[in-house]
């Protein structure tokens, strides 16, 4: 029998984890003797399991409306008004479909501004997946740039200066420490950050979007790499975003007001986008024994599992391949603490663990269990996926096929994702 991978799966939300625009229109205002005012601060490192990001998905629901669409611009000590469920989102320790009915039941009338920056996520991957190309020149062009600073010494140490936040910018240096420090940056001194590196350093962007995806705890390849274009003008054509001294001043309380930041932001030029290839629709599996396989980029299974006949189970991870340098300690024990949980709550705490350069164990080891196929979350554009296809030829050596399987939530919405996020927005919400 033949299973559609992703007739089952939860609903459509998901938090950007790239750099995301500011809110638009009138200043909304909470009442001030709401309960929802008060909020732990955003707990730096995140614990990576899954009852950690439902604790902080249940301290953040009350503030989901009104008092996160006020205040959610605001960089403020602790990070108390924003959710900083990314990094567990990121890796669907929890998942969309959870965080979407939650935030509704508790909402019902509503928490319009919070939605639409959930569904940024799934607008870009769904955009990259019909676009992959644009993940290739992306990575192409941080090898580009990393061979000019090899030989530019004047480019080398600005670059150097801002990824040691030595640059002598109110603001940036700080935000540049804070992101080694902690893994994280709030949303919107990701844009001004991004802003700063591309128009006033005049630093190639490929590299300041590596610089994030090396240190981000919730750093995902198509929500970074294509916030960093969107910013320098590559995603919509002709526009950018420029930092002022004055709105930074205005959504850090007054901490930072930059002198010296660049009056225009000139967009960078290329030739075009891609044409979109069609979304992908997921493939089907059949009913013979598997090896259920997770991986850092999606590590719920459990809507797979009860529809398969599972003879074991294993992880894969990929974050070395995030970047040509090194990736932070902190990001790649986040995704090791995220997938020994993931793996514990699928029902076997001792399945291997796999990374990408340990693909011909991994097909070993699935040859040893007599499986005849492998089945796994679909792997959105990014490491994960180019060694997914790495490891299937391995896998059809030893007469074993590899299914990729589709959510719901995954397969419904990037089908959409043809324009901008606005068109993207009315179609799916």
């Amino acid at each position: 029998m033949a299973v559609r991978g992703g007739a089952i799966g939860g609903g459509v939300t998901a938090l950007a984890a790239g750099v995301l625009r500011p809110s638009c229109g009138k200043r909304l205002t909470p009442n001030r003797n709401s309960r929802v005012m008060d909020q732990a601060p955003l707990p730096l490192p995140p614990v990576p399991t899954r009852a950690a990001g439902l604790q902080r998905l249940a301290q953040f629901l009350p503030r989901a409306d009104l008092a996160y669409a006020a205040r959610r611009n605001e960089d403020l000590p602790g990070h108390p008004h924003v959710s900083g469920l990314s990094p567990w989102i990121r890796h669907r320790l929890v998942t969309e479909a959870e965080v979407i009915t939650a935030v509704r039941a508790a909402h019902p009338q509503g928490a319009e501004k919070f939605l639409a920056e959930v569904w940024w996520r799934t607008y870009w991957k769904g955009w990259l997946e019909m676009r992959p190309q644009v993940w290739a020149d992306y990575a192409a062009g941080v090898m580009a740039a990393q061979n000019r600073l090899a030989v530019e010494g004047g480019l080398r140490a600005v670059w150097q200066d801002a990824c040691a936040g030595s640059t002598g910018i109110d603001g940036f240096d700080h935000w540049a420490r804070e992101l080694v420090s902690t893994g994280w940056l709030h949303n919107h001194a990701r844009m001004w950050f991004a802003s700063i590196w591309i128009f006033t350093l005049r630093l190639p962007w490929e590299l300041g979007a590596d610089f994030f995806l090396r240190h981000l705890m919730d750093g995902d390849p198509a929500s970074n790499t294509l916030s960093w274009r969107w910013v320098a003008g590559l995603h919509t054509p002709g526009k950018t975003y420029l930092a002022t001294a004055e709105n930074i001043a205005k959504n850090t309380g007054g901490r930072f007001r930059p002198k010296g930041l660049a009056a225009v932001a000139e967009p960078l030029r290329i030739a075009g986008h891609p044409a979109p290839r069609p979304a992908p629709v997921g493939e089907d599996w059949a009913d013979v024994p598997s090896l259920l396989l997770l991986h850092e980029d999606d590590l719920d299974a459990t809507w797979i599992a009860p529809l398969l006949s599972v003879a074991g189970l294993a992880a894969l991870t990929a974050t070395a391949g995030r970047s040509p340098g090194v990736v932070a300690a902190g990001v790649t024990e986040f995704v090791a603490g995220a997938v020994a949980d993931a793996l514990a709550r699928h029902g076997d705490a001792q399945a291997p663990v796999f990374d990408r350069e340990g693909l011909e164990a991994l097909a070993d080891h699935a040859g040893r269990l007599g499986v005849r196929q492998v089945v796994t979350p679909h792997a959105p554009v990014g490491p994960v996926a180019s060694t997914l296809r790495k490891l299937r030829p391995l896998l059809l050596a030893r007469g074993i096929t590899l299914v990729q399987a589709l959510s719901r939530h995954d397969r419904e919405a990037w089908p959409h994702a043809t324009h901008g996020f606005f068109r993207f927005r009315e179609a799916v919400m």
